[in-house]
């Protein structure tokens, strides 16, 4: 099942030591080019590696990089269009999903473009224990500062805009159907 515009992907993240993270059953592809997959789902399931599950309560739209070391989430509120962006490997695809490594530092973004970066704790506790390289620690940083600088900046997917252009085709696509 390779991934196409307009067709459902699920998602899978994992762990540097190559476990199951976390499962999306259900995104949409809105698109997929040498830079970037556009995804987008709402009230979608979400399984959890202990197999607990939830479903989202928001639409949300989500940029996978493919030579990035993160990713962003664009969640649409009633009071705007927030953020959360994880710090992650470029994202690839198989015939079975999009996948990710996730390295725990999150960054959350709210409406008015105000950030914090979270799970640094996380990040440290998973670094020791999984044994990170050094090279790895050096890309993360130094995507975490780009990361922010582009959040400051109001870079795409940073401006409200971006993230209402890419639900409307969502929307569109879904009533196509």
């Amino acid at each position: 099942m390779a991934i196409s515009v307009g067709k459902p992907v699920i998602v899978q993240s994992y762990k540097h030591d190559q476990t199951l993270h976390r499962i999306w059953q259900q995104s949409v592809v809105l698109q997929d080019d040498e830079e970037r997959i556009v995804v987008a789902n709402e009230r979608t399931k979400v399984i959890e590696a202990n197999g607990r599950f939830w479903f989202t309560k928001e639409p949300s739209v989500t940029y996978f990089y493919r030579d990035r070391w993160y990713n962003v989430i664009g969640i649409i509120k009633g009071g705007g269009i927030s953020y959360y962006c994880n710090l992650s490997s470029p994202a690839l695809n198989d015939d079975e999903a999009i996948k990710y490594i996730d390295y725990d530092l999150d960054v959350k973004v709210a409406a008015d473009g105000t950030f914090a970066i979270l799970d640094q704790n996380e990040y440290r506790k998973h670094r020791d224990e999984m044994h990170y390289p050094a090279e790895l620690c050096e890309i993360l940083e130094s995507e975490l500062a780009r990361l922010q600088e582009e959040i400051r900046r109001r870079a795409e997917p940073f401006r409200p805009e971006d993230i209402a252009g890419w639900y409307a085709k969502f929307q569109s696509i879904k009533e196509d159907k």
